[in-house]
């Protein structure tokens, strides 16, 4: 098992310290290091600054948002990132939301699953090198009706293949991520239930005519250094509850979903209630402990340690990790000790 780092959202005043962060994962040897984007900080801006700042680490989008380019101009970022890093990208899509989708892209967020089928097609079409002609049911390249011609990307990746990652909750979306990917960008990750969520994605792997060997399970998970576990969760309360209660509607939150498919049924309910109602202390408090422990590293070097075991006996291939620490040089401490309790798991690679 490797490890990576989730640099999340960019632009909030945390920059200086995320670069900084990247440059010291890069120094321990991490395998990648993420930007993800919403509605504030674009990905590809963020990823071609890290990259020029550091040598071997490579650098993903977690994700770049599926509603928010052409696939064609994905490829087109896709191909130049990989270059401009030496062959260090790895592309990562997803849906986002309905409320960002149709919000902020003014994207419908309708069939979600064909129109990724679709997109990832041309995407890799497009970084093949061929000649992109697509007549799908979202997508159809060159237009049929005017002075449009297939085309073929200038742009040389340094790879023949740059590795595709999906974010994806739901069934359905896990089965499509093991037929048309690389690797898998998890969040809320538990160990427990991993087995339900890598079995769909076994079953795409299947309909291709391959298993899970040689593909990539990134779960991204908060980690709090502290003797006690339980003081440890309080700081990630607030990230549960958003994603929980707040990250979507009361009828379409895949979040909340997921939670209550892990068992969690009473208490996804009560967080999205009182985090709707804005009573977002009270929504933080409701997040039970022991969701909090299954999906984040809790505790001491030790006990940590002693979770990566149970991770990557349960299929992770790559830990990404997310520091909390505000404070640089304890974001780096974090970054320090992550390492260490691997090196103490015996479950590095």
């Amino acid at each position: 098992m490797k490890l990576g780092l989730n640099m999340g959202y960019w632009g909030m005043g945390n920059d200086a310290n995320n670069l900084e962060l990247a440059k010291e994962a890069d120094r321990l040897g991490y395998s990648v290091a993420w930007v993800a984007e919403a509605y504030g900080s674009d990905a590809p801006t963020i990823l071609s600054w890290v990259a020029a700042q550091t040598t071997n680490i490579d650098i993903g989008s977690a994700i770049f948002q599926i509603p928010g380019r052409t696939p064609a101009n994905c490829a087109m970022t896709a191909a130049t990132l990989d270059s401009l890093s030496g062959g260090r990208f790895r592309l990562g899509l997803g849906v986002s939301g309905p409320q960002v989708s149709e919000g902020w892209h003014g994207v419908r967020f309708d069939k979600p699953l064909g129109r990724t089928r679709e997109y990832v097609e041309i995407v890799n079409m497009a970084l093949s090198r061929q000649k992109v002609k697509y007549d799908g049911e979202h997508y159809v390249l060159p237009l049929p009706d005017g002075p449009g011609k297939a085309l073929q990307l200038t742009v040389h990746p340094v790879r023949e293949h740059i590795p595709t990652y999906l974010a994806s909750v739901g069934p359905k979306n896990l089965e499509l991520t093991g037929e048309l990917f690389d690797g898998w960008l998890g969040i809320f990750y538990s160990p427990e239930y991993a087995k339900e969520s890598l079995n769909h994605i076994e079953t795409g792997r299947a309909k291709v005519g391959k298993t899970l060997e040689g593909f990539d399970v990134v779960p991204s998970m908060p980690i709090v250094i502290g003797d006690d576990p339980r003081a440890c969760a309080d700081p990630i309360r607030w990230y549960a509850a958003l994603y929980v209660g707040g990250m979507g509607s009361r009828e379409k939150n895949f979040y909340n979903q997921l939670a209550v498919r892990m068992g969690y049924d009473e208490a996804a309910k009560q967080v999205q209630d009182l985090y709707l109602d804005r009573k977002y202390d009270e929504a933080a408090a409701a997040v039970p402990f022991e969701f909090l422990d299954e999906t984040a590293l809790l505790g001491s070097k030790e006990r940590i340690a002693d979770r990566m075991q149970v991770l990557a006996a349960s299929g992770v291939t790559t830990l990404t990790i997310t520091p909390t620490s505000a404070d640089l040089e304890g974001g780096k401490a974090t970054l320090r000790t992550a390492v260490e309790a691997l090196e103490l798991s015996g479950v590095g690679s």
